[in-house]
């Protein structure tokens, strides 16, 4: 009653966007990060693009922090030195501006909080009722944190974020390694697991790595644009596939 073929066993869930609300957290901090920057090298005020939903789900939307970083700028004609995962933020590199974002994005979730969706926590419950296994892949560094302050890790048999697809050496979505890793940590076959995504990046990952479902949840308007990187079926919120 949880609205997935009969012969899946295991559910792979991305985090920010699918199960908790911080993907607007997200775009929020991308913004003001990448705002400044450009306008930090703008030659002059009428030089300035600002940052885009757009822009927010073609070339960071899904993918660990560094990879949206090198996305977005090699897509204005800008290219920084990697640096380290461990430059500071004021570091003007591929990582120093990653480090920027997580900086002020959790600022922004001590400040505010994390909520989950109450129909994705109606669907944890039941998934969880009919003895599916639960997985969490996540490009965000943060996995952690935003499940406890969520209230969701007791649902969680495993956790795939952005320190394992870092010390893993894990491509990142749209690759589709990291919930290939989720499956094999939960002993399950990709033909058994059903994925839940909200990026385009990672619904093409579900699709990719020949998982056995893919589930697209709308959350930004982009219904048909998930049904054309291969998501299954789309809902706006998880509880619709109670209904079904």
């Amino acid at each position: 009653m949880i609205g997935l073929p009969g012969n899946i066993t295991a559910c792979l869930f991305d985090l920010d966007g699918v199960l908790t609300s911080t993907a607007a957290l997200h775009r929020e901090a991308w913004k003001q990060t990448f705002d400044a920057f450009l306008t930090d090298r703008a030659a002059s005020p009428e030089d300035f693009r600002e940052f885009t939903v757009q822009d927010y789900a073609a070339y960071v939307d899904g993918r660990p922090r560094a990879d949206g970083v090198r996305e977005f700028l090699t897509s204005r004609g800008i290219e920084l030195d990697e640096g380290t995962p461990d430059d500071p933020p004021e570091a003007d590199t591929v990582n120093g501006v990653g480090n920027r974002k997580n900086t002020l994005l959790m600022r922004v979730i001590a400040e505010r909080g994390v909520d989950a969706f109450p129909g994705s926590l109606r669907y944890l419950r039941a998934v969880r009722a009919a003895g599916l296994a639960i997985g969490v892949v996540t490009s965000s560094a943060n996995g952690e944190t935003v499940l406890a302050n969520a209230g969701l890790t007791e649902f969680v048999d495993a956790r795939i974020d952005g320190l394992t697809i870092r010390n893993e050496g894990l491509r990142g979505k749209p690759a589709p390694d990291s919930f290939l890793a989720g499956a094999r940590a939960l002993g399950v076959e990709p033909a058994d697991a059903a994925v839940f995504e909200d990026a385009l990046s990672g619904v093409r990952a579900g699709k990719d790595g020949a998982f056995g479902y893919v589930v697209g949840v709308n959350r930004a308007g982009q219904a048909d644009a998930l049904r054309e990187q291969g998501a299954d079926v789309v809902v706006d919120d998880l509880a619709e596939l109670l209904e079904d």
